[in-house]
């Protein structure tokens, strides 16, 4: 079941943008609509609307929650392989391969580059093959 817009939206579009997955669409000033074939449950979008108009999927009106707060991804180095099926998934492009720290370095992982493009949709950790990423709240 996917997350569902109701009434009280009035079109900011702060929804469609985060989607991780594109699974939201709606004109400006008008209510959105959610694509349930796309969603992948994240829960971005009820984080971020300050209209408390995202419902999920238990029928529980979201809460926003600031942007500070939301999910992180925590790479496991020594677990990561390096294969970049994350950093290709990450659609905010949040996350990298780390730079070899010197020449002939193969030892190279994963990481949240860029924190402030992050969404916490957590797909990154849903498509790692290894196990390598976990999603942490920040303190």
């Amino acid at each position: 079941m996917a997350y569902r817009i109701n009434e009280s939206c009035n079109g900011c579009t702060v929804c469609a943008k985060l989607c991780p997955v594109f699974a939201i669409s709606g004109e400006k000033d008008a209510r959105h609509i959610v694509n349930e074939k796309r969603c992948v449950n994240c829960g971005v979008c009820g984080r971020a609307c300050a209209k408390g108009a995202i419902v999920d999927d238990a029928g529980k009106t979201c809460v926003p929650v600031k942007r500070a707060k939301w999910p992180k991804p925590a790479v496991n180095a020594k677990t990561c392989s390096a294969c970049s099926i994350c950093v290709n998934d990450c659609t905010p492009g949040a996350l990298q391969i780390s730079l070899p720290r010197f020449r002939g370095d193969i030892n190279v992982y994963a990481e949240l580059a860029k924190p402030q493009k992050c969404t916490g949709c957590a797909v990154c950790k849903s498509h790692c093959p290894l196990g390598a990423i976990r999603m942490e709240v920040p303190e």
